[in-house]
């Protein structure tokens, strides 16, 4: 339990960390991140995919709960109701879809997981301080807009995101491990819907939380995810000379 946090110095903190993620942001936009289908050697030892994906998001759960009072804290509330949707995307992140993927022999960059365990760690220790500490919402909280339309954002963003992961989880056989063009649904307009999907996601959980920590870790989805779809869809381009001419990165007919 948290007893006494200076307010000030966790605003200035959190202000710092999506400045951080911006320019995280602007780097990406320049040098695609080695993993996945840009995972490369050069960036020194390698960890299996399934291990890294296993640790670097379990993390996240293990800084939050490090704040969270679990005994004391009113989880029938609207912050029991955030938290619930935090870790109905962890929970699946961590202990799901590592063991989906099928990435067999596939690798990644050590240093890459343990850049995702510290990002997830102060990302799961701000919005577990906030909850614990600040994050006190009245009961009709529920009725307000921000929540609505959050929580609506939140939960077809997290749909989007799980059914194109799923689609590309099924393209590939059991014993095969290269690339192909997604086909249908959302992929018939954007190269990268499960992005696509993310992002929304928690830009609703900003909205419906309506705090500062959950928007910088919005930023700093952003700041990853963005120029990852932009990488994507050029990586289809170049490989794939017959890739649909008129499907977009990320915004279906815009972008």
């Amino acid at each position: 339990m948290i007893d006494y946090l200076p307010l000030r110095e966790y605003v200035i903190f959190i202000c710092c960390w999506a400045a951080t993620g911006i320019g995280a942001g602007l780097y990406l936009l320049r040098r695609e991140a080695p993993y996945g289908r840009y995972s490369s050697r050069q960036w020194g030892p390698m960890i299996s995919n399934k291990i890294g994906w296993l640790l670097m998001e379990t993390t996240v759960l293990v800084s939050f709960f490090t704040w969270i009072p679990v005994t004391t804290f009113p989880w029938r509330s609207p912050a029991g109701v955030m938290i619930g949707l935090f870790l109905l995307h962890y929970i699946h992140r961590s202990f799901v879809y590592p063991f989906m993927i099928r990435t067999k022999g596939k690798k990644m960059p050590v240093v890459i997981m343990l850049s995702a365990m510290l990002f997830n760690t102060v990302n799961g220790s701000l919005l577990g301080i906030w909850f614990a500490a600040f994050g006190r919402y009245p009961d009709n909280w529920y009725t307000t807009p921000a929540f609505i339309i959050g929580v609506l954002l939140f939960l077809t963003g997290m749909f989007i995101n799980w059914n194109a992961d799923y689609q590309l989880i099924q393209l590939r056989k059991r014993t095969e491990t290269g690339y192909k063009i997604p086909q249908g649904r959302l992929f018939k307009y954007i190269s990268s819907p499960n992005l696509a999907g993310e992002i929304m996601e928690w830009g609703g959980y900003a909205l419906l939380t309506w705090s500062l920590p959950a928007l910088a870790f919005f930023i700093w989805t952003c700041a990853n995810l963005i120029p990852r779809a932009l990488a994507n869809h050029r990586w289809y381009q170049q490989q794939f000379p017959e890739y649909p001419a008129n499907r977009k990165a990320l915004l279906p007919f815009i972008w």
